[in-house]
């Protein structure tokens, strides 16, 4: 959708345990469900933008698939790498051969990029960098896909929020696997 329409949305789009985490104890995401069912790729075709904290743009941000994986899970690694990329960091900044670093004005800067024309921006993450947008009034869609484990221990999705932000369920969508995905946006 062009930008002449509407700014563009910034989506966070996580996979979570039932109990609420985004990774294990020791950062394992060996629980995380993707099949072609749950159209991702759909999702990626969607956006143009991925926004990263450094962390997750060090594990994921340059990712590349072993041989072992699937000809459909290396295409939506390929997708992933065709899109822009930022990374917001306290430490690292300019850009390398893959993301821009943006270390200060994250709100200013955020909202450039919302206004550039283009398609949808997907918050990646990690939970600091989450926190972060949601306390800024940054997210303008929760896409949660609810995965059936408990973990009972891990890294929480939420930490740390300051206010309370009552959200409009849009849409559920359920799967085979068992993964509910939830779609909110900020209940006005």
């Amino acid at each position: 959708m062009s930008n002449s329409l509407r700014p563009r949305r910034i989506i966070l789009d996580l996979a979570v345990t039932l109990d609420g985490f985004i990774e294990g104890e020791n950062g394992e995401i060996d629980w995380c469900i993707m099949d072609d069912e749950m159209g991702f790729n759909d999702f990626l075709n969607q956006i143009d933008t991925i926004l990263y904290g450094r962390k997750s743009y060090d594990l994921w941000g340059q990712y590349t698939p072993e041989t072992e994986m699937t000809d459909s899970e290396k295409d939506m690694w390929e997708l992933v790498h065709s899109k822009e990329k930022y990374v917001f960091s306290r430490t690292q900044i300019g850009t390398d051969n893959s993301a821009t670093f943006i270390n200060k004005n994250i709100p200013e800067e955020v909202n450039k990029l919302k206004n550039k024309a283009g398609k949808d921006i997907w918050l990646y993450g990690g939970a600091s960098l989450i926190t972060t947008f949601i306390d800024l009034g940054l997210v303008d869609e929760f896409r949660l896909s609810v995965h059936p484990v408990i973990l009972g221990e891990g890294r929480p999705l939420f930490t740390d929020i300051k206010q309370r932000l009552n959200l409009k369920l849009i849409h559920t969508r359920t799967f085979s696997s068992g993964v509910v995905q939830l779609i909110y946006h900020l209940n006005t």
